[in-house]
């Protein structure tokens, strides 16, 4: 269990670090933007590389290296990446009504928990 904690600590350390210098290396290229391109290219390159990892391992009989790769560099990365797994292995199932209420769920309830997280916090400081 220690082994598999520590495989995705490191992993998260190397995707945390490159989630941030894609981030940079977007606003050196573009400048400042009013759409978070940043954001929007890890999310997009990290559900990418995640079917293509799932795929790989799962084709090669790698699965060992899930909790580095998936859960750990792709986690770190962007969890964007595991949000688009999860929906896509619902929709594979056959469970589009579950996809789309998770989809829709976990976004309505963590924008607004965002808000409520933000509103809380300027109150007590008030």
């Amino acid at each position: 269990m220690l082994g598999t904690i520590l495989q995705v600590a490191l992993g998260g350390a190397i995707g945390a670090s490159g989630r941030y210098l894609s981030g940079v290396a977007i606003l050196r290229l573009f400048g400042p933007q009013v759409i978070p391109l940043g954001v929007i290219f890890v999310n997009v390159l990290g559900s990418f590389l995640m079917g293509a990892l799932v795929a790989f391992l799962g084709q090669k009989g790698l699965s060992h290296w899930n909790a580095f790769l998936a859960t750990g560099v792709l986690g770190g990365f962007t969890t964007f990446s595991s949000f688009s797994l999860e929906t896509w292995t619902l929709i594979e199932r056959g469970d589009v009504g579950h996809a789309a209420f998770y989809v829709a769920f976990s976004v309505v309830v963590s924008l607004s928990a965002l808000v409520f997280g933000i509103y809380t916090m300027r109150w007590v400081l008030a």
